[in-house]
């Protein structure tokens, strides 16, 4: 369908929305729509509304499941950038001055590159303009209220669609969960802690299982070794020989390693990393233009300035005090390195969610790399006393098909509106490689 690209100006220009309904599978115990969203921001809600394995059974035949790509994403009139450009990033890890200068004169080219190839929906990709999105797709599917489940960036979708529309709402579980009152240091702090809490677990979890493959081995120096030889160009990526790992390619891949999280490849990365085998050089795919959402939403969500290189020195400081072995979230600090400069102010800046309407189901795991514990504990105090949070106290990002436990009060709530009593938790459930279980 399509919608204006400037929600100010409603007979200005438009962008065309794509978006995927799977109806009810039970039509006569149909609910009503379930609108969902996977995060990023980036990832296709289309593609999740899709996944016929995602959501329980009970979910399944209840509702509608409708997922739309937000205006930038996907198959919605998506940002694109030169894929030479995306690739040209700095790293956020600046040493001195000049390499902060770096980052904002790179972003400001990034941004021109991007506007120039993408058309209006670049100036107007804010979460503000999404949720704007998601009603005018209620209006159409002619549904009084809808149900939604937002997970990871996909949790702002449904706080900012609570603020605006709170009589719109039936039930609302937002899962692994943004803090969107969070200022820069805290946005770079606790997801640092976060960051530096899952090595922690990983080191932990390798030194209890036998089919790590550095089991028995001290995983902390080893890390320390391969952060030196990132640093001084030496480091072979073991997929990619002869590419070199720089400090900040090796905590990212660490940072991926910990969402689902995949321990057990991980370990043998680090493993051919420190001893590396002979191996020959993959071909990589040459790329024009590549979808690249993440810096126009981000940057129109979130004010994030760091008071110029004397500032950034103290926020990477910070970060590093709390993360000595990660350094940083990566994700934070892609996303704050990533607005230094940018021009486009943010049109839906941090602020304190009101109290909910409707009683909201907050998830999210103890030991998530991404979106902080903290933050959903304080996201659940904003909303107000209708909120239960439901802690998984196990591993990786999106709390919801961990475990039984946090799917069935999530699947309980959506379907019958029955909330899991005051301070629920989960166990733990151990990582199997892939293949096994």
């Amino acid at each position: 369908m399509r919608v204006p690209a400037d929600w100010s100006q409603p007979y200005g220009s438009s962008i065309e929305l794509t978006l995927a309904r799977r109806p009810a599978g039970d039509p006569a115990r149909r609910i009503g729509v379930l609108m969902v969203n996977p995060g990023g921001p980036g990832a296709s809600a289309v593609n999740q509304a899709l996944d016929t394995e995602f959501f329980g059974s009970e979910v399944e035949r209840r509702f509608d499941i409708v997922g739309i790509d937000p205006r930038g994403v996907g198959r919605s009139a998506p940002i694109l950038c030169s894929q030479d450009l995306v690739d040209a990033k700095p790293s956020p890890l600046a040493a001195n001055e000049t390499e902060f200068a770096q980052l904002g004169t790179y972003n400001r080219r990034l941004a021109k590159d991007c506007a120039s190839r993408s058309g209006p929906v670049f100036h107007h990709a804010g979460t503000g303009d999404v949720t704007r999105d998601m009603d005018a797709v209620r209006i159409a599917l002619g549904e009084q209220k809808i149900s939604f489940y937002g997970a990871s960036y996909g949790s702002l979708i449904g706080q900012l669609y609570a603020e605006r529309y709170p009589t719109r709402l039936r039930a609302l579980v937002l899962d692994s969960v943004m803090d969107h009152s969070s200022g820069v240091e805290d946005f770079l702090g606790r997801t640092a802690e976060s960051a530096q809490d899952s090595f922690d677990q990983f080191v932990a979890w390798c030194g209890r299982d036998t089919e790590c493959a550095l089991h028995g081995r001290d995983v902390t120096a080893i890390w320390a070794r391969l952060m030196e030889r990132a640093a001084a160009g030496t480091l072979n990526d073991p997929y990619d020989p002869p590419a070199k790992l720089r400090v900040w390619e090796l905590i990212s891949a660490a940072f991926s390693a910990f969402y689902d999280p995949q321990w057990f490849s991980f370990a043998h990365y680090l493993k051919e990393a420190y001893e590396p085998a002979p191996a020959g050089r993959r071909a990589l795919p040459e790329l024009d233009l590549t979808p690249h959402a993440f810096p126009a939403v981000m940057c129109r969500d979130w004010a994030l300035p760091v008071g110029g290189w004397a500032g950034y020195q103290k926020l990477l400081a910070g970060a590093a005090a709390k993360a000595p072995q990660m350094r940083a979230s990566p994700l934070a600090l892609t996303a704050v390195s990533g607005c230094e400069g940018w021009p486009d102010p943010p049109s839906d800046p941090q602020h304190p969610i009101p109290a909910s309407a409707v009683p909201v189901l907050v998830v999210n795991s103890r030991h998530d790399p991404a979106t902080a514990y903290a933050w959903a504990k304080n996201v659940a105090g904003q909303l107000g006393p209708k909120t239960r949070l439901v802690t998984y106290d196990g591993w990786g990002h999106v709390a919801y098909g961990h475990s039984d436990c946090v799917s069935g009060a999530a699947d309980r709530y959506l379907t019958a509106l029955t909330m899991p009593a005051p301070g629920t938790t989960c166990p733990p459930v151990e990582p199997v490689p892939y293949g096994v279980g």
